[in-house]
């Protein structure tokens, strides 16, 4: 069974572990994982301050989502993940309408997935997100660059 609730501080070792694990393939396929994936304080500040939820499959947590407010109607994905061994089960498509069904004012959804992240390119293409742009992160990876995404409601 699936549930997504708002993640708290006391979630934070299931949170940081789930997040470490679910980003090792990132990790191995470019030699870093997102900036602060790791960080147990940048998670815990994300936690604060933004709409952090836990994405939870038969009581554990297996991934998240950290939502930012735009204004206006728009909404930036900051991070969605679940872990490896958990995907194609229906979660992120459960997690995507969650978030539908959580804020339903929303006008505009964006986020960032890396280049290279073929099936999150799927994923995200499947639930009507469209990639309107490309952007390179203040890294020391040249080579390095992300995708753009938009849903518009």
């Amino acid at each position: 069974m699936i549930s997504i609730n708002k993640a708290t501080v006391k979630d934070i070792n299931d949170i940081l572990s789930t997040k470490i694990s679910a980003f090792k393939e990132d990790k191995d396929l470019y030699g870093f994982g997102p900036k602060n994936y790791d960080s147990r304080e940048s998670t815990m500040r994300a936690i604060k301050s933004g709409d952090y939820y836990k994405i939870m499959y038969d009581n554990k947590i297996v991934g998240g989502m950290c939502i930012y407010d735009k204004g206006e109607g728009n909404y930036y994905i900051s991070s969605i993940y679940i872990e490896q061994k958990y995907q194609n089960k229906g979660i992120g498509t459960a997690a995507m309408q969650f978030l539908d069904d959580k804020y339903p004012k929303s006008l505009k959804w964006s986020l960032q997935t890396p280049y290279l992240s073929y099936r999150n390119h799927h994923f995200y293409e499947k639930m009507g997100f469209f990639k309107i742009g490309e952007t390179k992160p203040d890294l020391d990876n040249n080579n390095f660059y992300l995708f753009l995404y938009e849903r518009i409601c």
